[in-house]
C-alpha cells in the first residue's frame, strides 16, 4: 500500500505590525516569519473508498480538543478534500495527525499541518500542480498556510499571504513557553486592538522595514499584538520578563499567543531557562532554513510544481 509521512513544522513571527484593517474586512500585516524545528506529523495513505462520504478518513493524537472536533472542520481534512478533487483522484485517503505543535498559540501549527497535507498528497499521488493553484488553494485554507509551502525565513505582506523570501540567518536557538490553561484566540486578539488601528493604515512605506529584513544580523523582535493580550493576560508578560533574565537575547509573544518564545545563545542556556518554568509546556527547538525544510516537507527532488509550459 502507497504511503508517506510529512512533517509539519512550526513558526514564529520575528516582527507582526498591523497596519490597519482592509475594506475586504481582514488586517493589513507586515511580518517576517520564520520556521522551526518543532513539528507535527502527518501519515497519508491511499484507501480504497468505502462509501460516499468515507473518502477521507482522519484521526489526531496528541491533542484531545481536536481530536474531539468535528473532523470536517480540521483543516487537514479540508486541505485533503480540496486537492483531491482538484486533482480528480479516485482513490480514498487515510490520514493520521500526530500532534506536538500546542494549538491556539500562534506557532501556526493548524495553517503547516494543512500544508502539509497538500504536500504530502501530491508527493502521494505522483502529481503536479501549477504553483499559483495551489498557493490560491493553500491561501483559501488561511492566510498563512501559503507560507507553510515555502518555510525558511520569509516576509509576508497583505493578509501575510504574499511571501517573499528572505536571506537566511545562522541556525538559533528558540525556548517556547506555553502555558497549558492559557489560550488566545487571533479573533480576540484582533477585537483588543480596537479602533487604534484605522489610524495607522496610512503607515510609511515599506522601505525601512525591508531595510530591517535584509539586514545581515536581523532585526530585533517586534509583535504588535503584544501591548493588548498582556494587558488581559499579566502571566504572559511575565514569562517574557522570565525569558529575558534567563539569558534570551530577546523574547516575543508568539503570533497573536498565547506562546511566547525567546532567543538563547546556545542550547544548554535554553535548557537551564526551561527549569523556571516548570508548570508550563516548553519546547527546546532551532530555526530551521528554507532547503532544510523544503527536503523535509518535499523530499530530495523539491516541490512539484508544475510550469505553465507544462500544463
Amino acid at each position: 500500500m502507497k504511503e508517506i509521512r510529512v512533517p509539519a513544522f512550526a513558526k514564529v513571527n520575528l516582527r507582526l505590525e498591523i497596519l490597519g484593517r482592509r475594506a475586504d474586512g481582514y488586517h493589513e500585516l507586515r511580518t517576517i516569519f520564520q520556521s522551526l524545528t518543532l513539528h507535527d506529523s502527518l501519515h497519508l495513505a491511499f484507501t480504497r473508498v468505502q462509501g460516499r462520504g468515507r473518502e477521507i478518513e482522519l484521526r489526531v493524537e496528541g491533542d484531545p480538543g481536536l481530536a474531539a472536533d468535528p473532523v470536517r472542520k480540521n483543516l487537514v481534512w479540508r486541505a485533503l478534500s480540496i486537492l483531491r478533487r482538484e486533482l480528480k483522484l479516485r482513490q480514498g485517503i487515510r490520514a493520521e495527525l500526530r500532534k506536538r505543535i500546542p494549538a491556539g498559540r500562534g506557532l501556526g501549527g493548524g495553517s503547516s499541518d494543512a500544508a502539509a497535507a497538500l504536500a504530502g498528497l501530491l508527493r502521494l499521488s505522483g502529481r503536479r500542480i501549477a504553483p499559483e493553484r495551489l498557493i490560491e488553494i493553500a491561501s483559501g485554507l488561511g492566510a498563512d498556510v501559503p507560507y507553510f509551502l515555502f518555510g525558511g525565513r520569509a516576509l509576508g505582506v497583505s493578509r501575510g499571504d504574499e511571501i517573499y523570501p528572505l536571506p537566511e540567518l545562522p541556525r538559533q536557538t528558540i525556548l517556547i513557553v506555553s502555558p497549558p490553561d492559557l489560550g488566545v484566540s487571533t479573533r480576540e486578539a484582533y477585537a483588543w486592538l480596537g479602533r487604534g488601528l484605522t489610524t495607522r493604515a496610512a503607515t510609511p512605506k515599506l522601505w525601512s522595514f525591508c531595510a530591517l529584513c535584509w539586514g545581515a544580523s536581523g532585526s530585533g523582535l517586534r509583535n504588535d499584538f503584544e501591548a493588548a493580550v498582556f494587558r488581559r493576560h499579566p502571566r504572559l508578560a511575565g514569562i517574557k520578563r522570565e525569558l529575558l533574565e534567563q539569558g534570551a537575547a530577546d523574547a516575543s509573544l508568539a503570533g497573536s499567543g498565547s506562546a511566547v518564545f525567546g532567543v538563547f545563545p546556545n542550547p544548554a542556556q535554553a535548557r537551564r531557562a526551561a527549569r523556571k518554568f516548570p508548570e508550563d509546556r516548553v519546547f527546546l527547538c532551532a530555526t530551521l532554513s528554507r532547503k532544510a525544510y523544503s527536503r523535509a516537507l518535499w523530499g530530495a527532488a523539491g516541490p512539484v510544481w508544475q510550469s505553465r509550459t507544462e500544463l
